[in-house]
């Protein structure tokens, strides 16, 4: 299918040539669409949109498709973006003649079906509004006027989408469970029976004594959570943290729920460490607690879980945890010392973001899909998009939608 820009063929192959060192940018403009060496840079809103809709013998790139749905919720409601491209799809090219239209739907059916279907799976959250629901069910009907197959495709896509938002619903409500338990439990210590203390001394040992199925636990564990988190979740975040801007509003009042809750399982991790770490009383117990999260840390590094990794240096890094000399003395903190190393902060985390693309590229090598994990440190992932969303502006003097990354 062609690509997103429609320039690949009008440039003189002499300016890819290997000497381009002087080379000036070329620069087009077509139908509200500003290109520069053959890329988007920008575009008006209608243009864009235009640009995302399938026709009979051009599909957009994928990257664009994702690009264009994750950024135009600053400037316009999902579900009007949805109705100007089903309305763009059908019923502007249709002639009145139901033959002819009839023949059009089936030609375009397909990619309509495969446009949606990266919409609904990639950001399933939009279809919780019953308006993109109705939008969506509308289209099934308008296909099956053209086609009976794409008519089944559209309910075998709308059957999927609804056990994905059962599934996102049922975790947002465990969730939910989860901080209310945990919210009731968190009372002082001395408000606690000595039965409940005693109870609390089983260690985690007891439980699990193999570093390396905790730590793959762990990345199961982190694993499951990232999958539950919409991209749209950063947009949502990153744009309700200025006040000046005027499309807060175009986004609902609900939180970023699973953003702020995996964010919450880093802190539970590094609490889960100290306080495991400082629960037995004796030293060469709590030494062996303190060699087993070691060990699992290395692990973690080994798998390329780096968030988890983090975590536990984060809680043995603790007052509680550091101050605890004697203990420290009986464990061998070679392994660890390397650790704290590799996610040292200065020269901004250096070694680790050199550790991560060693993992990165691994993982595009791989041949298991044990090899094809990588978990970043979530809270510094988070801070370098928030940084590069702050350095690009949303829209250029003219009036265009930036897509050009500064």
């Amino acid at each position: 299918m062609p690509q997103t820009t429609p320039y690949s063929s009008k440039f003189n192959p002499s300016t890819y040539s290997s000497n381009h060192s002087h080379r000036q940018p070329v620069e087009e403009n077509y139908g509200g669409l500003h290109y520069r060496d053959n890329k988007l840079v920008s575009g008006s809103l209608e243009a864009l949109i235009q640009l995302l809709v399938p026709t009979v013998d051009y599909y957009p790139d994928r990257s664009y498709i994702f690009t264009f749905l994750l950024s135009s919720r600053l400037f316009l409601h999902p579900f009007e973006l949805m109705s100007r491209v089903c309305y763009l799809c059908v019923d502007h090219h249709r002639v009145g003649d139901p033959q002819t239209d009839k023949k059009r739907i089936r030609e375009i059916a397909p990619k309509i079906v495969q446009l949606l279907t990266e919409w609904t799976e990639t950001f399933p959250y939009d279809f919780r509004d019953e308006r993109m629901m109705r939008s969506l069910k509308e289209m099934t009907h308008r296909l099956a006027f053209g086609d009976e197959l794409s008519r089944r495709a559209m309910q075998r896509l709308i059957q999927r989408l609804l056990r994905k938002l059962t599934t996102l619903g049922q975790y947002e409500e465990s969730l939910a469970t989860s901080s209310a338990t945990a919210a009731a439990m968190d009372r002082p210590l001395a408000l606690k029976s000595k039965q409940q203390l005693v109870r609390r001394e089983e260690c985690v040992l007891n439980l699990c004594d193999d570093p390396f199925v905790f730590a793959q636990q762990l990345t199961h564990i982190e694993m499951e959570r990232l999958s539950y988190i919409g991209p749209e979740e950063f947009v949502r975040a990153f744009a309700q943290k200025r006040p000046s801007d005027n499309h807060k509003s175009l986004f609902s009042k609900r939180k970023a729920s699973n953003l702020e809750a995996y964010v919450e399982w880093f802190n539970r991790l590094s609490y889960l460490t100290a306080t495991e770490i400082c629960m037995p009383v004796k030293k060469k117990h709590r030494a062996r607690v303190l060699e087993f999260f070691i060990d699992v840390a290395q692990e973690c590094f080994n798998i390329g879980n780096f968030n988890s990794l983090m975590a536990i240096i984060t809680g043995m890094n603790m007052n509680p945890v550091s101050r605890l000399k004697k203990t420290w003395n009986k464990v061998n903190t070679d392994k660890f010392d390397i650790l704290v190393h590799q996610m040292d902060p200065s020269s901004n985390f250096y070694n680790y973001r050199t550790a991560l693309r060693g993992a990165t590229q691994r993982s595009s090598t791989a041949h298991t899909s044990q090899e094809m994990i990588v978990i970043p440190f979530f809270s510094l992932f988070i801070k370098d998009i928030y940084f590069l969303n702050e350095g690009c502006v949303n829209r250029l003097p003219n009036g265009h939608i930036n897509f050009e990354v500064n």
